[in-house]
């Protein structure tokens, strides 16, 4: 029996089998090119390789195409029976995640950790701020994530791809010190993990460090394929600081060349999200509205998530259907909210619609009732930071500069959580 990189068996017999596979998990693991390719070699290596099948599946998955997970879900559920305890266990989790029963799905993680905690693949879809933790619309969900990976800390040690997760989790409560840590022993392991560099640029973006930030993802990105899977939003993040430091025109070519649908290679929900914050942004930088690119971006998420579903995603689309004036969707987003968070998308969605119509005073009514409760729409502090924008920019178009000022600063608190971190020493590795 072959085992994988964290020395769990696996039932199979093969090594081409278990290279593909383990080659695949790292890929997904680490944002990199096609581990389709590989989950799909290690079936051709040994088709009854359950966990090779259910890993095909969760990929398809991923990757915005979650009609074709069904085939390689039942060959991994048929074949379980024949799979060592973790595995079945394994499969387990897959199967409630990819059937839509994502908190069936995390409860089974919470169990099955306490026997292996080192199923860096089982564990994965409950991390992050796009995990089913992250997209709970619970209230305290950073917490929770954070909670969740602290105990396993012991059993990963050095290991890369946990201490990335670990480092986001802890940045997102604020804990930018010990993040920093976690995220240099991580890239110094893998430098070429793409997830690992986005979570880097996320403790630039935290700590206010603009140019370092730019730099270094401008840099670490150059050789970054585009059909990897965050290409997308590494890109968003490299638009965002272009703007920020007053790189117009290369903020827009990043944009046309590597956001706007059509042009962008990602998952769906990758170039929605992405493309209506940066749009969105870049006008309360003081640009003027690209009524055809905010078309566009309605058409799109109109196409891909044409009913509410999920809070992120939906108030993305509610932004980009309140620019570019379809009311019809933007309504049916307003009246029929779904999910968790369902009450915390509709203000949200009506505050874009009034800005849409330039009314300032309206938008402020709608936001401010649920600024202490927005964490529950997903997404990391710095995609939610849109919300925060959205107020202030109203409250300074309606004269209002001093509340405004109060109110970002009470919502962003410098380092305060941490006595201050040093922010020299986030400067990008020689």
């Amino acid at each position: 029996m072959q085992k994988d990189r964290y020395d769990y068996p696996l039932s199979t017999e093969s090594a081409a089998a278990r290279d593909a596979y383990v080659a695949g998990v790292d890929a997904l693991l680490s944002a990199n090119p096609d581990p389709e390719a590989s989950f799909r070699a290690a079936i051709a290596a040994d088709e009854g390789f359950a966990l090779a099948h259910i890993a095909l599946a969760r990929t398809v998955q991923v990757y915005g195409r979650a009609g074709e997970s069904k085939v390689p879900l039942a060959r991994a559920l048929e074949l379980a029976p024949n799979a060592t305890p973790r595995e079945q266990s394994h499969i387990a989790i897959f199967e409630k995640i990819l059937t839509g029963r994502g908190m069936d799905g995390l409860a089974l993680t919470r169990e099955h950790v306490k026997t292996w905690p080192r199923d860096a693949f089982a564990l994965a879809p409950s991390t992050s701020v796009f995990g089913l933790i992250g997209f709970s619309g619970l209230k305290g969900r950073e917490e929770d994530q954070l909670a969740l990976l602290e105990p396993l800390t012991g059993a990963y040690g050095n290991d890369w791809w946990f201490r990335s997760l670990l480092a986001f989790a802890e940045m997102e409560v604020g804990k930018h010190g010990r993040a920093h840590k976690n995220i240099e022993a991580s890239m110094a392991s893998f430098p070429r993990n793409g997830h690992g560099a986005h979570i880097r640029a996320h403790l630039y973006y935290e700590v206010g460090e603009r140019k370092a930030g730019f730099d270094y993802l401008k840099e670490w990105a150059r050789d970054y394929p585009r059909n990897a899977h965050i290409h997308c939003h590494v890109s968003w993040h490299q638009a965002l600081w272009a703007m920020e430091l007053g790189r117009v025109d290369e903020a827009w070519a990043i944009y046309r060349e590597n956001l706007h649908p059509g042009a962008a290679w990602g998952p769906q929900i990758n170039v929605l999200t992405d493309c209506a914050s940066f749009l969105f942004r870049a006008e309360l930088a003081g640009e003027p509205r690209k009524a055809e690119l905010w078309s566009d971006l309605s058409a799109y998420a109109a196409k891909w998530f044409p009913n509410p579903a999920m809070a992120f995603v939906d108030v993305h689309s509610a932004l980009a259907h309140a620019m570019a004036g379809n009311g019809e969707a933007l309504a049916k987003i307003i009246e029929s909210p779904k999910g968790a968070a369902a009450e915390v998308v509709a203000p949200v969605a009506v505050a874009f619609r009034n800005f849409a119509r330039q009314d300032w005073d309206g938008t402020i009514s709608a936001l401010v009732p649920i600024m202490a409760e927005h964490e529950r729409l997903g997404g990391s502090r710095a995609q939610r930071d849109l919300v925060e924008y959205t107020l202030a920019g109203a409250m300074l178009r309606a004269g209002r500069v001093d509340e405004a000022g109060r109110m970002i600063r009470a919502h962003r608190p410098q380092n305060e959580r941490n006595g201050g971190y040093p922010l020299k020493e986030l400067q990008p590795a020689a």
